[in-house]
């Protein structure tokens, strides 16, 4: 029965268009729950199973609190087709942390020292237009436009396709990176594999920059350093691809010459 479970869940994923990682995510925290089924059938499973599961399942943060109710929210409405009302999926506060943004002269020091084609390339095009990790490792070859000077970023996060500037510099690295390693597919392919990986990148950003940092901090320094330049908060919402201009405006929490202008007392 549960392997059947597991197979019409497999199936919603598939119609709900989830991406891998959520699939994967979701079907562990799934399998932990119908592992703990033992003298009843997951059918018979009522709202107080749910509940007590999660009243007592021992987090570890914040964020594996979500996944898990996520998980379980969706074994309950689509894998057992049940009102998941009956079960109180509370959220936990979100944790308000300001995003750690790395000196801008920095960075372009680090950068300008890499002799490494690929990793300069990849941290630079990062930090260009603040790329998600997983943004950067799924750009194909064709998703570069050279004519427009634009890159298009297909299926980022949400699902959502957006356009973001492509400055000469960048078409400049990419250029000499293509002649070098000759993509097929991916623009940026693995040592044995057709598409660079996550834990690479966060490996190259480590061996230059620091180990205190990874991909995505570069992403926060990218629009912390746009705003102090000048640019407009709408702007950089929509480079990002943020939905709320709320998800945005943490920038202005963390800008050091917008801090250096507040006229302090004392």
């Amino acid at each position: 029965m549960n392997k059947k479970i597991i197979r019409v869940c497999e199936e919603k994923f598939i119609y709900l268009n989830y991406s891998n990682k959520t699939k994967r995510v979701y079907i562990h925290y799934i399998k932990e729950f119908l592992g703990t089924i033992q003298d009843k059938q997951i059918i018979h499973c009522n709202a107080k199973d749910f509940q007590t599961y999660l009243d007592n399942y021992n987090f570890t943060s914040v964020s594996q609190q979500n996944q898990v109710i996520n998980a379980i929210r969706f074994l309950y409405k689509f894998g057992l087709n049940k009102k998941y009302d009956k079960v109180s999926f509370v959220r936990p506060k979100k944790e308000k942390k300001l995003p750690i943004v790395i000196d801008g002269e920095y960075i372009k020091q680090q950068l300008s020292q890499i002799k490494n084609i690929k990793h300069k390339t990849i941290l630079s095009l990062t930090y260009s237009v603040g790329l998600r990790v997983s943004e950067v490792i799924n750009l194909k070859i064709n998703n570069i436009d050279s004519k427009r000077m634009v890159i298009n970023i297909k299926n980022g996060k949400g699902k959502k396709d957006r356009i973001v500037p492509l400055s000469n510099t960048i078409l400049n690295l990419l250029r000499e990176y293509y002649i070098k390693y000759k993509p097929q597919c991916y623009l940026f392919n693995g040592q044995n594999s057709k598409q660079y990986s996550v834990s690479s990148c966060n490996r190259i950003v480590k061996k230059y920059l620091g180990d205190k940092y990874h991909m995505h901090q570069l992403r926060h320094s990218c629009f912390t350093h746009l705003l102090e330049n000048g640019t407009d908060l709408r702007i950089i919402q929509s480079l990002a691809g943020h939905s709320n201009i709320k998800t945005t405006e943490i920038y202005t929490h963390v800008s050091k010459k917008l801090l250096q202008k507040i006229p302090l007392p004392i």
